[in-house]
């Protein structure tokens, strides 16, 4: 410690006294931190490990030069290595390692252990660290031996898993008691959880429930799709009191999966004391719609946490080896401000609904913002709606992780779809799931009286304007095409042909979610109306869009994505057994309307089974689909297909580790990326609630938390190429909100005329102007 004199108490973070009398003390702090991350992995066994962690994650605070920087003097030194090495020293080498993992990266994000006798910045930080500071009086650590439980019971994949887990612990309480204390010296509220426990949920869900059917009754009574919905309901809902563990839901589309996985998941969380429910789905177009589906079932929109922002506090905070944050590895600002601003979202909601992407990525991240609410997903009922569209390049490494979730952090999970994936251990699948039991009452049996369709494949290509012609043909009729490019080219030609006064619409991600929301009630309106309505949308329509359509065209795609696309038809039964029509076509070859390279391979091994003469959408012939799927993958690794470290794999990369625990965290985070196209979000000031989105707006340029600003503008939030993100900016297009506090995270559309109540944000020409300027 340099011999350098300060005046007062060890403080950890400032006040707004420049004597500092007001800070709050390093013991105040280090001890809170400790409580609250001991609690959370207490939820999991693991209480003293992260208590721990919490007493030393700021040690380095005691150091005589951080006192003098909190003061106001010089510049901030290193203050989270000195944790790292006591715990090595106080706790061993393998449970110590794991420890000086989260301590040592809880700004900067766990950084990559050694390689090959390969020393990493972390590494050396350790070695090279002198003595560190004593524990402060009044601080103290739990013994090791509560600490030191066996790693046995972890695997490899287990053990890089619970480091994650213990980072979480760290990192979320370490935010939340430095925003506690700011929020009582600056006497602001702090928005954060929801006082509803899941049992009042219950009751408010079980009230739907009943008002629904006798909704039911009084139109006219139950038809056989409204019993067959019924016994799914009743049946899932008697055995939810199973042990915990792994579940499959198997139901076709219409056969009301939403609700009746929410009312397992909330009678299953009652039996065994589990804390939330985190509902998973593959696409961001679809969270908002399921989010009010829970939120009006529920009754309390205050305990549905809708979460899919790309907003990520931690970008551009370093180098992905968790190499320095603004000058310094862990530099927090003298007031702790840059801790107080990365509010980032915690999950601390009863009801959580988010995507497979903002999912599975953090379980693998590095990245303190987007590991911090791991820990919240212990305890939880997990459904993975529409689990088939588990990203097959990383379906191995998925698997792991629900099958750790389930066995060590009291999870219990439910693969909830219309199309199972054949992911069920097997002699040629050996990593698959073991004991999933099955929710549904005869899945089979369901799937034919549940039957609403009749496919048929269009064998020759089409080019738009035949499209468009067989479309215009049909009063109500649904086209879902693979990009965005393909359905605005085929709704300008549709527009052009339709002479009929039938209303034409297009439904992509081009719309923000709010405008979305308000062109599905007027689709919805047109199709119980009976007037002629012809709808062109990317497959954000196939996963938890409650239309009906007579007649559906889908360009070719996987056979999962064909299932899909079957439940957007018929829906409700309404004409009658196999009265639906669903035609599958291939797009002619036009560069932009081709399938994307990423769906080439599901649509040749789709291809035998559409041109079979069997049902291709029977269950036995979807699982025969995704073995074809897997098969064709995994013979070139490819169900673990991602480079870690310019390696093949995840899984091996970590395995190869196990022994010394020298995980590679970073490279592990760099590696695992469900979408791999660079999408990038635009705020729209979208015109019925243009309001709404500059009062958030104007909350994010006072420079607070962003947490609840973020969480309040995902409504109104397009996603759009980097490239065609950076253009607009330079034309001034939109603009960077506050980019001296949020960098690039937060952008706002300023040339309002580039978006249209017709297709949403159109980014091709960013000067563009209208003459009746102003949105809709």
């Amino acid at each position: 410690m340099p011999a350098v004199p300060f005046n007062g108490p060890l403080l950890a973070h400032s006040g707004l006294r420049s004597d500092g009398a007001d800070g709050e003390p390093l013991i105040h702090h280090l001890s809170e931190v400790g409580d609250r991350a001991g609690g959370y992995a207490d939820v999991f066994g693991m209480g003293a490990a992260a208590r721990a962690m919490g007493c030393l994650h700021d040690l380095g605070k005691a150091d005589a030069g951080f006192q003098l920087y909190i003061r106001g003097r010089g510049s901030s030194p290193d203050h989270s290595t000195a944790g790292a090495v006591a715990a090595l020293r106080a706790y061993g080498e393998r449970w110590g390692k794991l420890m000086a993992f989260g301590i040592a990266g809880h700004h900067a994000g766990l950084a990559n252990g050694a390689a090959e006798g390969v020393l990493t910045p972390l590494v050396q930080r350790l070695e090279n660290f002198r003595e560190p500071p004593g524990l402060p009086d009044g601080v103290d650590l739990p013994d090791p031996a509560l600490v030191r439980r066996s790693l046995k019971p972890f695997s490899a994949f287990g053990q890089a898993l619970l480091a994650r887990m213990l980072f979480s612990c760290l990192v979320d309480a370490d935010r939340l008691a430095t925003e506690g204390f700011y929020a009582r010296l600056h006497k602001q509220p702090v928005e954060r959880g929801c006082a509803t426990s899941p049992a009042t949920l219950r009751d408010n869900l079980e009230n739907h429930l009943a008002a629904k059917m006798a909704a039911v009754r009084e139109r006219g009574g139950l038809t056989e799709v409204d019993r067959l919905r019924a016994d799914v309901l009743a049946t899932a809902r008697d055995r939810a009191s199973l042990p915990p563990g792994l579940f499959s839901l198997t139901v076709p589309t219409g056969g009301g999966k939403t609700l009746t996985s929410l009312a397992f998941a909330l009678d299953h969380a009652m039996v065994y004391g589990l804390r939330r429910v985190i509902h998973v789905i593959p696409f961001t177009s679809v969270v908002e719609q399921v989010a009010d589906v829970f939120r009006e079932a529920l009754g309390d929109a205050d305990a549905v946490l809708e979460h899919h922002s790309a907003y990520d506090p931690d970008v551009g905070r370093g180098a992905k080896d968790g190499g320095p944050v603004g000058g310094g590895t862990d530099d927090e600002a003298r007031d702790g401000a840059r801790k107080v601003r990365l509010a980032a979202e915690n999950w601390d909601r009863p009801v959580v609904v988010t995507t497979a992407v903002q999912f599975f990525e953090s379980l693998f991240s590095n990245r303190p913002g987007r590991c911090r609410k791991l820990h919240n997903i212990a305890g939880s009922v997990i459904v993975l709606d529409e689990a088939q569209t588990l990203p097959v390049k990383f379906l191995l490494p998925c698997l792991e992780v629900i099958r750790e979730l389930a066995d060590h952090y009291r999870c219990s999970v439910v693969l909830c779809t219309a199309t199972q994936p054949a992911v069920g251990r097997r002699s040629d699948f050996p990593r698959g799931l073991e004991n999933v039991r099955e929710l549904a009452p005869d899945p089979p049996t369901l799937y034919r009286a549940l039957k609403r369709v009749r496919v048929r494949v269009e064998t020759h290509p089409l080019e738009v304007e035949a499209l468009a012609g067989h479309m215009a043909a049909e009063p109500q009729v649904l086209c879902i095409v693979n990009n965005r490019r393909h359905a605005l080219d085929l709704f300008e030609t549709l527009r052009q042909a339709t002479g009929d006064g039938a209303t034409v619409r297009l439904l992509t991600t081009g719309l923000c979610a709010a405008h979305r929301r308000r062109v599905l009630a007027e689709i919805r309106d047109d199709l119980a109306q009976g007037r002629p309505i012809r709808l062109v949308a990317t497959s954000l329509i196939e996963a938890g869009v409650d239309v009906s359509f007579p007649t559906v065209w889908r360009a070719v795609a996987g056979l999962d994505s064909v299932a899909q696309a079957a439940g957007r038809c018929n829906r409700h039964g309404e004409l009658g057994i196999d009265g639906g029509r669903v035609v599958v076509f291939m797009p002619a070859d036009h560069p932009d309307h081709k399938p994307p390279p990423s769906l080439r391979e599901y649509v040749d091994a789709a291809a035998a089974f559409l041109m079979g003469a069997g049902d291709p959408l029977s269950l036995d012939t979807i699982e025969a689909y995704f073995r074809e799927v897997y098969w064709r993958r995994d013979g070139t690794g490819g169900l673990d297909g991602a480079l870690v470290g310019g390696r093949r794999g995840v899984l091996p990369a970590v395995e190869e580790r196990a022994r010394s625990l020298d995980f590679p965290f970073a490279d592990i985070a760099a590696a695992v990326r469900l979408i791999e196209d660079n999408q990038v979000p635009v705020i729209i000031p979208y015109g019925p609630e243009r309001d709404r989105v500059m009062e958030q707006v104007e909350r994010l340029g006072w420079g607070a938390s962003p947490g609840a600003a973020g969480r309040a503008l995902q409504p109104f939030l397009v996603q759009i190429p980097h490239r065609a993100r950076a253009e607009l900016v330079a034309w001034r297009a939109a603009q960077p909100i506050r980019p001296d506090l949020y960098g690039d995270q937060f952008v706002l559309l300023e040339n309002e005329d580039l978006y249209d109540a017709l297709h949403g944000l159109r980014w091709a020409d960013p000067t563009f102007r209208r003459i009746d300027s102003g949105l809709f």
